[in-house]
């Protein structure tokens, strides 16, 4: 029975975003949000820790590849990847420092950053999303119920109402998913 309630679990978090209108406002503005970026020639940049780095990872390789159909790729990166860098900054400054240091040599005005944790309180996350804001740069939060310390920091806040870390993750790409194929649509139009 441990399947079945580890399934009844997901689906009731995905019926609780559902039932929530506000909810779907917030991923069709985050949609919104992304595609003036893109209109703009601006990037949309991704970090978290963990899964919640597949995560940003699994999402930018959606708008930068293609999610729904071939056409042109958009410029979306997850800050992780570049693991020289990453290693570096950890090892010189801290590893608190890791995205921030990303967003000073990267970010520009109008730029998208999307912060990815579930708990909302990584400090190398919340201090990427601060200096985003320093920049100009607009934030979106992915986390889990209340959002934690990164909803003062986010323009707009994903919280999934639950506090159970693989339930708020499944939500996380769900959502993601989402707001990949409202920016595609937005801007080549719907060929799915």
């Amino acid at each position: 029975m441990r399947v079945q309630q580890a399934i009844e679990q997901s689906i009731r978090v995905k019926q609780d975003i559902l039932s929530d209108p506000h909810f779907a406002e917030r991923i069709q503005q985050c949609a919104d949000m992304i595609v003036s970026t893109y209109k703009a020639n601006g990037k949309v940049l991704f970090c978290g820790n963990g899964g919640s780095a597949a995560d940003a990872q699994h999402l930018a390789a959606e708008l930068s590849g293609r999610f729904y159909f071939d056409r042109p790729p958009l410029y979306a990166e997850a800050l992780h990847v570049n693991t020289s860098f990453l290693t570096a900054v950890a090892n010189d400054y801290s590893y608190d420092q890791v995205f921030e240091r990303m967003i000073k040599a990267s970010g520009r005005q109008n730029d998208v950053l999307v912060g990815i944790s579930t708990s909302g309180n990584s400090r190398n996350v919340i201090l990427a999303m601060q200096q985003a804001k320093l920049k100009g740069m607009h934030t979106i939060a992915f986390t889990g119920k209340g959002g934690g310390k990164m909803k003062d920091c986010a323009d707009i806040l994903l919280d999934v109402p639950s506090l159970d870390t693989p339930r708020i993750q499944e939500a996380h790409i769900m959502i993601g998913h989402i707001i990949c194929e409202l920016t595609e649509s937005a801007l080549f139009g719907d060929k799915k």
